[in-house]
């Protein structure tokens, strides 16, 4: 059986691309395959992950072009040549263009750290998510996985687990609960029912 080749877009640690290489190894994603990496920096160290399990992975920085369009059409060929059929961003800090995403309609998946449509937008990312969760005094927060168009964390739901706000939660401890009890869990899901579809599709 072919499966949805995947591509997971990274600019930093990881752990998302981490969930998802442990979950592919215990079988819970027989549609799709993680077929390649790409990162927006050459020190994230989501590409030691890479290396690790074995995935081909390949850097493309920003400012090496003089133009978002012309950095997106060089995305666009090292998918094309890698034959992606399906993008994650996992902790990717770069903005993609209506243009980028209508190019792949309902074939990128982003997982937000909060419960959309809480705490999402522009300037709501790591950290920040859970500072302004706590100064808001929610006493449920979460993880959502999207599908991602033009306007950012604006894309159709797929799935979202609700964490709780504990006493005492700063930011980190914070984002980290929520880190292992939604977004490593739900990531994997959302990505095999999307690789699914996909492959039906096809």
């Amino acid at each position: 059986m072919l499966r949805t080749k995947i591509a997971v877009f990274v600019s930093g640690g990881g752990t998302n691309l981490q969930a998802l290489l442990d979950a592919q190894k215990r079988g819970e994603i027989p549609s799709g395959e993680i077929a390649l990496v790409l990162a927006s920096n050459d020190s994230a160290y989501a590409l030691t992950r890479a290396a690790d399990n074995g995935v081909k992975s390949v850097v493309v920085k920003r400012k090496e072009f003089p133009s978002q369009e012309v950095y997106e059409q060089k995305m666009k060929e090292v998918l094309e040549e890698n034959a992606i059929e399906m993008i994650v961003l996992a902790g990717f800090m770069s903005l993609l263009s209506e243009d980028f995403t209508l190019a792949y309609p309902k074939r990128i998946v982003n997982i937000h750290p909060s419960l959309i449509p809480s705490f999402c937008g522009k300037g709501f990312y790591g950290l920040h998510v859970h500072e302004a969760a706590l100064a808001y005094g929610v006493k449920v927060t979460g993880a959502t996985v999207h599908y991602v168009n033009e306007i950012p964390d604006g894309g159709e739901i797929i799935l979202q687990k609700a964490v709780d706000v504990l006493e005492g939660d700063t930011p980190e401890v914070l984002q980290r609960r929520v880190m292992e009890q939604a977004e490593w869990v739900i990531l994997p899901k959302a990505v095999e029912m999307v690789a699914q579809k996909l492959q039906k599709g096809n």
